[in-house]
């Protein structure tokens, strides 16, 4: 049992990130699916691309909503309301929230990132550059432009797995997943949520305009001994500069997940959320002393 327990508080925010995709998930399929409503009123009808909740609330998916513009599709108020409402959603959250908590594909390229350690593969058969994503999100929109149609969401292996989990039988999401997850296992380490994916680019893009998010990875550079744990499983690691990070006190914004998975391997609890740039119980990591030169 104590071993279940420090497991588990291990692995708290993998958990917690589970348990979020699996509720969202299931609310969408319940509805579809089952029927379910409150007060007559679905409670979450359509999918990620876009949604209505209690058929009130409408939601959208900004890059839908932007491949859609280009193509010449005029979007209805509720399409604008609900890509206003999302965006502003996790622009004040921060980062690319929405990659480590809701899309469904982290959880295959992790799955894809532990089995590859165990195997010990490499996976190093393609090598792009992490803007390469940016390349793709801007081919996106012009191969949209061009068709006519929202390009990248008739791809989507993200809105595949989604949709046929959702509607349909899940043979559709076991091949999307089961591609993404052979791509990440012997090609191309972060190969789509780091290097490909248009909609992690979109979100990083929206991450980086928003300086102060209200959630953020915070940095002690007191209680830090450079041991590099937290490197070896942040899938966006280029981000952690260990002199810039101390400067700022906090991992920036924009094409961190908020995964939290830097902080489960800390065991000197350097790393942290913060809401607002406060740390938990108060104070931020700028208030704290540096160590002194031996403990380091």
């Amino acid at each position: 049992m104590n071993a279940a327990v420090r497991l588990l508080k291990r692995r708290r925010y993998t958990a917690a990130r589970r348990l979020t995709e699996l509720l969202v998930l299931v609310l969408f399929a319940g509805t579809a699916r089952w029927g379910w409503a409150v007060a007559g009123r679905p409670l979450l009808a359509g999918d990620l691309s876009q949604s209505k909740i209690l058929g009130l609330v409408p939601l959208a998916d900004p890059l839908a909503l932007l491949e859609r513009l280009c193509a010449g599709v005029i979007p209805t108020a509720a399409a604008l309301t609900g890509a206003a409402l999302i965006t502003l959603l996790y622009g004040l959250l921060g980062s690319r929230t929405f990659c480590g908590w809701v899309c469904p594909m982290n959880c295959v390229v992790e799955c894809a990132a532990w089995l590859r350690g165990r195997l010990g593969l490499s996976a190093d058969q393609i090598r792009l550059p992490r803007a390469a994503r940016y390349a793709v999100l801007a081919g996106a929109l012009a191969a949209s432009f061009a068709a006519g149609t929202a390009a990248f969401e008739t791809v989507s292996p993200q809105a595949m797995i989604w949709r046929d989990l959702v509607f349909g039988t899940g043979l559709s999401a076991a091949s999307a997943a089961l591609a993404v997850f052979a791509l990440e296992l012997g090609l191309m380490r972060e190969g789509w949520c780091g290097h490909l994916c248009p909609l992690g680019a979109l979100w990083s893009l929206i991450g980086r305009a928003s300086p102060k998010p209200l959630v953020s990875v915070g940095f002690s550079d007191a209680r830090c001994t450079r041991c590099a744990e937290c490197l070896k499983v942040c899938p966006e690691k280029q981000i952690i500069r260990f002199k810039e990070i101390a400067r700022t006190g906090r991992i920036p914004s924009g094409e961190c997940l908020n995964c939290g998975r830097c902080i489960e391997v800390c065991s000197e609890n350097a790393l942290f959320f913060q809401l607002a740039g406060r740390r938990p119980g108060g104070g931020s990591p700028k208030d704290e002393r540096p160590c002194a030169p031996e403990s380091k």
